[in-house]
């Protein structure tokens, strides 16, 4: 049986991995994990003792086979769950991360694939994030935020990298939400702000950072 810290360590180095091709750093776990890069040692150790991750010095971390499934489906959990809070319990998508942080740890493959089925199956969480099937595939976003976008460039809000509740708070707060459609109207040279048309009416400043953490399908 894993402990709530390896599995949140196994789900951490799955999301970072997915970033990179070679192995994960034990710095950028520790910046994930807002923790001591000395406890992302210890823990890597109890990992590999586990044979839930391969480490070494100087590459960096992978996970197996075995570790990659737990991560995969604590993942499916967390997002299905998010789905269930926000489209059956009528929370917002700001108040839902923390709940699903909880209920993610919930081992019974039975109440995952019935609540899945319960919720006909979808294909992304409230902030855009594609939700592992029962065998494991993830349909991934073609990767482009709205600070790729050029000039006269248009799209469509499908994600958010930033789950944070002052960040989506923003983003409700000008309309930045999914399915919202998005004009470039202006690129500032000195900060790469951008001045945005949203769906067509409403016109918003956007700081670089946001625009960084705003999935966008181009169209």
């Amino acid at each position: 049986m894993n402990s709530f810290t390896e599995e949140n360590y196994l789900k951490a180095i799955f999301k970072l991995s997915s970033k990179n091709s070679g192995g994960v750093s034990t710095n950028s776990i520790a910046e994930s994990l807002n923790t001591k890069a000395s406890s992302v040692t210890d823990m890597i150790k109890k990992l590999s003792d586990k044979k839930l991750v391969n480490y070494k010095k100087y590459q960096g971390v992978n996970l197996t086979k075995k570790g990659k499934e737990i991560a995969v489906s604590i993942i499916r959990n967390h997002r299905l769950w998010e789905v269930f809070l926000v489209e059956k319990l009528n929370f917002k998508w700001d108040e839902v991360h923390d709940l699903a942080e909880d209920l993610e740890h919930i081992k019974s493959k039975k109440l995952t694939d019935q609540l899945d089925a319960f919720l006909e199956f979808p294909k992304y969480d409230p902030h855009g994030d594609p939700i592992p099937d029962k065998d494991g595939n993830i349909n991934r976003h073609q990767d482009i935020t709205l600070a790729d976008l050029k000039k006269k460039e248009q799209g469509v809000v499908v994600g958010v990298k930033e789950h944070s509740k002052s960040y989506l708070n923003y983003l409700e707060n000008t309309n930045l939400v999914l399915g919202s459609e998005i004009k470039v109207t202006d690129i500032i040279d000195f900060d790469k702000s951008m001045t945005i048309t949203v769906n067509k009416k409403q016109e918003v400043n956007i700081s670089n950072q946001a625009s960084k953490n705003l999935i966008i399908k181009k169209l």
